[in-house]
């Protein structure tokens, strides 16, 4: 009896049979769908902000000299909001432009995609060196385009990548100066007083700190990441 239960109950949607076209176009959906939700992680990563603002409030934390202060959990949450609020616009384009149009039915699943794809080409290119576009180009013996439109993904993700990175490492930069300042006077100073057996960094800690938030550094960091896009 169980078995012919299982049998009577049918999944909507997923029939690896040959009836009805209908059924197989909605089959290729979901598995796309999930295709989708299983990149996600690496498309918000590779494709978004998310990369630049994450690795430049490490920086702020380990030039701090707080281990593990902010834990890594707030440091990923801040990161992922700030990646929302600066992707905003792409992702608003992206809903008018193309989502809806398609729930709608007014655009087929290709053309949507291209549409969908185009704010965020159009955000890439925008913050990736021409030198490291070039690379992957020369690289890989493609055509210089005439259009955002048609540079390949397979060229403008990984030059993007690497040009945030070197991005955030410029800004990393820079916020290690003024810790490392302190961290040097502190040094000097105790050399000079003849004790050094006492770790500098348990003495400039609280002296970064201190600076760190006389200065509001969270918003003097926040503020240069949001103007840096």
């Amino acid at each position: 009896m169980m078995e012919s239960l299982l049998l009577s109950v049918a999944i909507p949607g997923i029939d690896f049979g040959t009836n009805a076209p209908e059924d197989v176009g909605i089959t290729l959906q979901l598995l796309f769908l999930l295709t989708v939700l299983s990149l996600a992680p690496g498309i918000l990563i590779m494709l978004t902000c998310f990369t630049r603002i994450v690795i430049v409030l490490s920086f702020v934390r380990t030039a701090l000299g707080t281990q593990s202060m902010p834990p890594n959990q707030v440091l990923i949450g801040l990161a992922l909001f700030l990646t929302f609020f600066v992707m905003a616009p792409v992702f608003t384009e992206i809903n008018e432009n193309a989502l809806q149009p398609y729930l709608a039915g007014d655009m087929p699943q290709e053309e949507a995609l291209d549409a969908a794809i185009l704010p965020v080409k159009e955000f890439m290119a925008k913050h990736t060196r021409e030198k490291d576009l070039a690379l992957f180009f020369k690289y890989g013996q493609l055509e210089k385009p005439d259009s955002i439109e048609e540079i390949p993904l397979t060229a403008l993700i990984p030059a993007f990548a690497i040009s945030e990175l070197k991005t955030a490492f410029q800004i990393g930069f820079v916020i290690f100066i003024p810790f490392l300042v302190i961290d040097m006077v502190v040094a000097s100073t105790l050399m000079a007083m003849g004790m050094m057996m006492l770790p500098p960094v348990m003495i400039s800690l609280p002296f970064k700190i201190l600076l760190f938030v006389l200065v509001d550094g969270w918003y003097l960091i926040v503020e240069s990441l949001l103007v840096s896009f």
